[in-house]
């Protein structure tokens, strides 16, 4: 199975919750939880801009690569209408998220590689399944986002927090479709399961039948909950990164809960230690929920 070409030999460093970090640690009001719409004026893209700089200095003080992801996990046609945008106005937005990172890329901020990956988020809630899906529909509706990602420079697309394999082919035929080279991440429930019941091996393996991404991940589950669904199995090659969550809280509780739960810090590191050692082809590390540049170093030993 081996490294994949895009990452080369390179382990990258990548960002932490940017949705709670905006929302509980700067005070931003993010409806729907789009961040995306801060993009469109220049307070907006200076608040993303000393976001991102955090995750600079941990891949620098890392020698490590760094992998600049788009705050547009909630910029597709669905929750995009929830906060005013349609289709153009999307487009826009997902064109222009890009072009950020790209600027931000251009400054040679770091030894290491730097690439720009265009994040692509459930059309769903992302916590819980909602009926399976169909591929072509999910090819169909995610095209334009993926299309627009291409269209204005990205490395790669990585669509996180997916609940069931459908959507995921659905994603990575219509990457292929316009050329971008893509990562497919799932998220786990406590027993290291799918939301849609699916295990992370049958997952990967019903996805790599299709036509499988560039390599996999799992985000938004905190290394005590992902290290149940791991086994035993060659298909462990396919996972190159991991995006924990702070804490162990289940989705449910995340979801009704009001207050940032930033979790236990060394609680994190060692359980993250644990799956890293069961993970030979790791080389893409960041955090989700409840993360920030602190926890994010820490995975890192700093």
């Amino acid at each position: 199975m081996g490294t994949p070409a895009l990452l080369g030999g390179n382990d990258f460093v990548t960002d932490g919750g940017l949705e709670t970090d905006l929302i509980f640690n700067r005070g931003l009001d993010l409806p729907h939880f789009a961040a995306f719409p801060l993009v469109e004026d220049a307070s907006g893209r200076a608040v993303l801009q000393d976001y991102y700089l955090g995750y600079v200095e941990v891949a620098r003080r890392a020698g490590a690569g760094l992998l600049l992801e788009t705050p547009t996990w909630r910029a597709n046609p669905d929750w995009g209408h929830r906060v005013g945008y349609d289709l153009r106005h999307l487009e826009h937005a997902n064109r222009k998220a890009v072009q950020l990172l790209d600027e931000l890329r251009s400054e040679q901020l770091i030894d290491g590689p730097v690439l720009v990956s265009g994040t692509v988020g459930p059309r769903g809630d992302g916590y819980v399944a909602g009926e399976r899906g169909d591929p072509d529909e999910a090819a169909a509706y995610h095209a334009p986002q993926l299309a627009a990602f291409a269209s204005a420079g990205a490395d790669l697309a990585t669509a996180y927090t997916l609940t069931g394999p459908e959507e995921a082919i659905g994603v990575v035929r219509a990457a292929r479709e316009v050329g971008l080279p893509v990562a497919v991440s799932f998220t786990v429930e406590t027993d290291g399961r799918l939301p849609d019941g699916t295990t992370l091996a049958d997952a990967v393996a019903m996805v790599d039948a299709a036509d499988g991404p560039d390599w996999f991940l799992v985000n938004c589950a905190h290394p005590l909950h992902l290290e149940p669904g791991l086994g035993h199995g060659a298909w462990l090659e396919r996972i190159v990164g991991l995006r924990p969550n702070a804490s162990t809280l289940t989705h449910a509780e995340l979801d009704a809960s009001e207050v940032l739960d930033e979790g236990d810090l060394d609680l994190l590191a060692a359980s993250f230690d644990l799956l890293r050692a069961r993970l030979p082809q790791l080389q893409v590390v960041g955090g989700c929920c409840g993360t920030d540049v602190r926890h994010v170093a820490r995975l890192w030993g700093q």
